[in-house]
C-alpha cells in the first residue's frame, strides 16, 4: 500500500475512532456529544534512533514516509538489527465489531433511553443523605490499520461501552461516594443492571451511616476479587513490564526467571487474546498476542515485552507494545492481567479468622516493591464472621512478602473490564481480575 525505504525500517499505524459521551447530574444533561476522528503515526528507524510524525491527512502518509526517510541514515544492515528481527510479519483482517454488535449502529436516543431507565430505577428522592447523583454513558469504537516495511498488513477493531451511576452520600458532615458502573464490549451487555446498582447504592449508604474508624495495625486480610484484581495489576503487573528493567540491574537481579516469588497457590497471567477491555490481538508493532504466564504456581515464568526489551533481555516478544492512540509511540503495557482462581471456599477462609479485615472495594492502588491501596468499603472480621463496616485510609505491604503470605485463593474468579492504566503520560484500556484471596498480614491504617 505504501512505498517503504529499502535500508530503513518503517511502519504506519492508522486509527479511525468514533466515540460518544452522555453525562447527567441531578437530572440535568451536562454533556451529550459524539466525535469521530482519523489520524496516523509514521515511524522510521535506522538502527540508532526513531523518527516519527503524526498526521490527520491520510492522503499525505507517503509524503510523511519520504520526509522521515530523508532525516534517517540509510543502514543496509537494518534487517539484522536485533529489535527489527523481532518484529513479526503478520497479515490479517480481524474485524469482530462491524456487525450487529457495532456500537456505531446504536442511536443516541437509545443510549439516552438506557440512562433514563437507570435513573428511574435507581434514584430514590426519599433518601435524604443522597445530595448528588450522576449517571453516565460513554463508548468508543476504533479501527486500526498497520503496515510495515517488512510486509505486515493488519486491520483490526476494538470497542467498549460504559454505563453507571455515582451517588454522593453525606452523613454527619462526611461525604462518601459510591455506585457502580459496567464496561462491556457490546451495548446489550449494559442492559438490566439496575438492581446491582441499587444494591451498591444501599451498601454505600449503610457504610456511610455505620462505619467506624479502623484501629491501625497489622491484620489478616481477605481481599474481594476486585481488590485482588487491583493488587495483581498494580503490584505485579507493572513489575512485569520489561522496559522497567532495562536500566535497573537491581530489578533484573531480583526477578530472575525460575525464581520462586510467591506461594504455590499464586499464578498470574496476561493475555491480549481475550475479548475483554484489554483486547489486543495484534499490538502496535504488529505482534500477535500471546498468553503470557508471569507467575505459575509461585514461580516467575515470564514478563511482558515489546521488540526492543525482548532483544535487550534475550527473551521472546509477547505482543505487549501499546500506545494510547496514533499520537503516541508504543511502549510495554499490560492487556488483560489476572490472578488465576483457586479451589478454596471463601466462607471457609473467612471462618478461620478470629480478628481481621475484609476489603470489599478499593479506589486506587500503586505498587513497586511496596504497594499501597486506598480501600473504599471494609468490614471487620470477628470470630469468623463479617461484622461492622470500618473506615480505613490505606493498606500497605511488601510485594515480595505478600505474594508468599497469600495462603488461600478462592474459587470465585472474576475479570473486571472497568480499568484504564496510566504510564508515562499514556492511558490504555485494560482488564484486571482475580478471586478472593487471604493474606496473612497487611498493614491497615
Amino acid at each position: 500500500m505504501y512505498k517503504f525505504p529499502k535500508d530503513l525500517y518503517a511502519d504506519v499505524r492508522i486509527e479511525e475512532t468514533s466515540s460518544s459521551n452522555i453525562y447527567i447530574k441531578n437530572g440535568e444533561v451536562e454533556n451529550n456529544i459524539a466525535i469521530s476522528s482519523i489520524g496516523a503515526i509514521v515511524r522510521v528507524y535506522d538502527g540508532e534512533m526513531w523518527y516519527s510524525s503524526v498526521t490527520n491527512d491520510i492522503a499525505a502518509i507517503q509524503d510523511e514516509i519520504d520526509n522521515l526517510t530523508q532525516l534517517a541514515k540509510p543502514n543496509p544492515g537494518i534487517w539484522d538489527d536485533p529489535m527489527v528481527r523481532n518484529l513479526e510479519v503478520n497479515q490479517a483482517a480481524l474485524l469482530i465489531y462491524d456487525g450487529d454488535n457495532d456500537l456505531r449502529k446504536v442511536s443516541r436516543d437509545r443510549k439516552m433511553q438506557l440512562l433514563d431507565e437507570l435513573i428511574a430505577d435507581c434514584v430514590d428522592e426519599n433518601i435524604p443523605e443522597i445530595n448528588t447523583w450522576e449517571a453516565f454513558y460513554n463508548d468508543t469504537h476504533i479501527v486500526k490499520r498497520f503496515y510495515s516495511g517488512k510486509g505486515a498488513a493488519i486491520t483490526q477493531d476494538r470497542q467498549a461501552c460504559t454505563v453507571g451511576m455515582l451517588f454522593k452520600i453525606t452523613v454527619d458532615g462526611v461525604t462518601t461516594s459510591g455506585g457502580k458502573h459496567y464496561q462491556k464490549m457490546d451495548f446489550d451487555g449494559l442492559l438490566n443492571h439496575s438492581q446491582e446498582i441499587i444494591s451498591e447504592r444501599d451498601r454505600t449508604l449503610d457504610f456511610a451511616r455505620n462505619a467506624v474508624d479502623v484501629t491501625p495495625g497489622d491484620y489478616t486480610c481477605v481481599l474481594a476479587p476486585v481488590v485482588t484484581a487491583m493488587f495483581t495489576h498494580e503490584s505485579f503487573g507493572h513489575k512485569s513490564e520489561a522496559d522497567f528493567m532495562l536500566n535497573d540491574q537491581t530489578l533484573r537481579d531480583e526477578w530472575v526467571m525460575g525464581k520462586t516469588v510467591g506461594n504455590e497457590k499464586v499464578s498470574i497471567c496476561d493475555s491480549g487474546e481475550m475479548q475483554n477491555h484489554g483486547y489486543t490481538p495484534f499490538d502496535d508493532e504488529g505482534t500477535r498476542a500471546r498468553e503470557t504466564w508471569l507467575i505459575k504456581n509461585g514461580v516467575l515464568t515470564g514478563r511482558l515485552h515489546d521488540a526492543h526489551s525482548a532483544a535487550v533481555l534475550g527473551e521472546e516478544i509477547t505482543g505487549n507494545s501499546r500506545a494510547q492512540d496514533y499520537q503516541f509511540m508504543p511502549m510495554v503495557r499490560m492487556t488483560n492481567t489476572y490472578m488465576q482462581g483457586g479451589s478454596d471456599n471463601v466462607e471457609q477462609m473467612i471462618s478461620e479468622i478470629k480478628d481481621g479485615i475484609y476489603i470489599y472495594g478499593v479506589n486506587y492502588g500503586t505498587g513497586q516493591s511496596t504497594f499501597t491501596m486506598q480501600p473504599n468499603i471494609c468490614y471487620r472480621i470477628r470470630n469468623g464472621r463479617l461484622a461492622e463496616p470500618i473506615r480505613a485510609n490505606v493498606i500497605t505491604g511488601s510485594v515480595f512478602r505478600t505474594l508468599f503470605d497469600i495462603d488461600a485463593v478462592g474459587d470465585d474468579f472474576e475479570l473486571f473490564d472497568t480499568y484504564y492504566c496510566g504510564k508515562n503520560d499514556q492511558t490504555v484500556p485494560v482488564s484486571a481480575g482475580g478471586p478472593t484471596i487471604r493474606v496473612k498480614s497487611l498493614t491497615v491504617n
